[in-house]
């Protein structure tokens, strides 16, 4: 043994006493640190990691897909994503979270009925593999919960192998009122065992059975995965509903101090594998909650910015600016060694829960009514008092921004590319979801067969009719990608862009949205201004504190700034990036 491997071996030891001091089982933690270890294959020649480093840069940007979410006949879809990527986006997009690829019995993979396997009807580890060699890899770790058809879930019922202890069970009569719940359905699902009827916890569906992480075998099956994940050139985990881990009642059973000594635990032994492996914690709750998951930059790396899609959609609806101003002025700028992970769609649909707090119930019920007028559907949930409440929007992007409050417009790809053009700015790293980058529409179809909210938007496309709407420059689909594609570049050409790079935001009336980056050598600023109404607007020069005695130009426009008395017109949506200097 090392002395890095002993320290190790005593920080994991350490976190261990923490995580089961209130759980009544015999264990020696340092024997059971020591086989973590082992399961994780930490070398002997291991170094220690560098504290506070950021593993991502300006250039960082990650494609949201399902395995299948390109299709073509007789080709398995990873490899029909694998080609669909190198065709349309080629060096611009770098990274790719593919989506749940493993066998799985409902919620379009989140209910992992193996984790050790890849949906043959999707490819092979071959084929992650090969995308892994080509763009950086995120996959999920489906950690709280796995499926009702599992092995393990079966092996529960029988009473004997492995699993069938990994379950959490809790006695019906059980006080669980204050249990926070993402969904309405029952909280426990009636299993009759060999060992008589168990009340399985199920915080999603009761097809999606939870884990008993109270249970160290849980715990160490699931280090296994992290291995085998990180073999197949995996190095950005995103850690599903991550929140809910464990369980203890009489409390919320969400955001415990051992869920977040578990997230530590796991990137001390992860970050000593993999130094450059990414912990990214899922949790779709309160802002001031999500925030804690950074820790003290020794929890998650990123953390997903779940405000950000609600609070920029209601921004871009109505006009005003004002609550995405006071939210961006609220956050807490990133230490070294966490950024966060910024989005504005994706698989799932808007969180509402990230809004508590910042925009009251009139403004969110005017959000809800206006998505619903937009074709989109509500989800909800259920609250302690038993009352519904919504949760999250299910709705395509393009067709969420495709107006205002008062109804559909001709300006919705001004819009729409006005949204990307904050994001891909903000401090973080930008995850588009494919359907966004390929502006599709609402899918009523896949809705109405499934009965599922979130299909609406997670179309299935076929490469050849793909193809023909891209090669297609008038379609709306080509000039939504090729827009954003010249976004991402732009982006990823400046200093100022890193995902730590400065930020502060401008205070330029509540009818433009504005911040300014400024890189990590200090030599480049950028004033990021986006008009986020249907009108134009006006930007007096002046404002901006720009210095005088450097060349200022609009990256986007490459209109450059001859008089720093004048003004700029924007029109409605249209964002510039006024920067003093680019890279080479």
């Amino acid at each position: 043994m090392t002395a890095v491997l002993d320290n190790l071996a005593l920080k994991i030891s350490g976190q261990l006493a923490i995580i089961y001091q209130d759980v009544d089982i015999e264990l020696d933690y340092l024997a059971f640190a020591q086989e973590l270890i082992d399961l994780m294959q930490i070398s002997v020649s291991v170094q220690s990691p560098e504290p506070y480093q950021n593993h991502w840069s300006e250039q960082d940007i990650i494609m949201i897909t399902y395995a299948d979410s390109v299709i073509s006949e007789n080709e398995l879809p990873l490899v029909t994503l694998r080609s669909f990527m190198n065709q349309y986006l080629g060096a611009s997009i770098n990274g790719v979270h593919i989506l749940p690829f493993f066998p799985y019995s409902s919620d379009d993979g989140f209910s992992v009925i193996d984790y050790s396997s890849v949906n043959e009807a999707h490819g092979s580890w071959f084929d992650i593999r090969a995308i892994a060699n080509e763009r950086r890899l995120m996959a999920d770790v489906v950690i709280n919960h796995c499926s009702s058809r599992s092995m393990w879930f079966e092996n529960f019922i029988k009473g004997e192998g492995p699993g069938h202890d990994y379950f959490f069970t809790c006695d019906p009569s059980a006080d669980t009122s204050e249990v926070v719940r993402p969904r309405t359905s029952p909280l426990l699902r009636p299993t009759m065992t060999a060992n008589g009827e168990k009340h399985v916890w199920c915080t999603f569906s009761h097809d999606q059975v939870d884990f008993d992480f109270s249970n160290p075998a849980v715990l160490a099956q699931f280090v296994k995965i992290f291995r085998q994940y990180l073999d197949a050139g995996v190095t950005i985990f995103r850690l599903d509903a991550v929140a809910f881990l464990w369980k203890k009642l009489g409390t919320t059973c969400i955001n415990l101090a051992q869920t977040h000594e578990i997230i530590r635990l796991l990137r001390s032994l992860i970050e000593h594998a993999e130094p450059n492996a990414v912990i990214i914690t899922e949790t779709n709750i309160p802002n001031t909650q999500n925030l804690t998951y950074f820790g003290n930059a020794n929890e998650a790396h990123c953390i997903y910015n779940f405000s950000l899609p609600p609070l920029l959609i209601n921004t871009l609806i109505t006009g005003n600016c004002l609550h995405l101003k006071r939210w961006l002025m609220s956050m807490p700028p990133a230490q070294n060694g966490t950024t966060y992970f910024n989005f504005i769609a994706s698989h799932d649909g808007v969180g509402l829960r990230p809004v508590e707090g910042i925009l009251s119930e009139e403004e969110v019920d005017s959000l809800i009514s206006t998505m619903q007028s937009f074709g989109g559907v509500i989800s909800w949930r259920s609250t302690p008092d038993g009352q519904q409440k919504a949760y999250e929007m299910n709705i395509a992007l393009v067709d969420a921004l495709k107006g205002t409050v008062e109804g559909a417009d001709e300006l919705g790809f001004e819009r729409f590319i006005c949204a990307h053009a904050i994001m891909l700015a903000l401090e973080g790293i930008p995850g588009i979801y494919i359907h966004s980058l390929l502006g599709t529409t609402n899918d009523y179809e896949k809705l109405n067969h499934t009965h599922h909210n979130r299909a609406i938007n997670r179309r299935r496309w076929y490469q050849d009719l793909l193809d023909e709407h891209l090669n297609n420059e008038d379609s709306q689909h080509a000039k939504i990608l090729s827009t954003l594609l010249k976004l991402i570049d732009l982006r990823k050409a400046q200093p100022a862009f890193h995902p730590n790079a400065t930020q502060f935001t401008l205070n330029v009336g509540l009818s433009l949205f504005g911040f300014w980056r400024q890189s990590l050598d200090r030599k480049q600023s950028i004033f990021c201004i986006s008009n986020i109404t249907n009108q134009q607007q006006v930007v007096p020069v002046s404002e901006l504190n720009l210095i005088i005695t450097e060349n200022w130009y609009d990256l986007i426009s490459e209109q450059a700034i001859n008089d720093f008395s004048e003004h700029l017109e924007l029109a409605p949506y249209q964002t510039v990036w006024l920067t003093n200097s680019v890279s080479e």
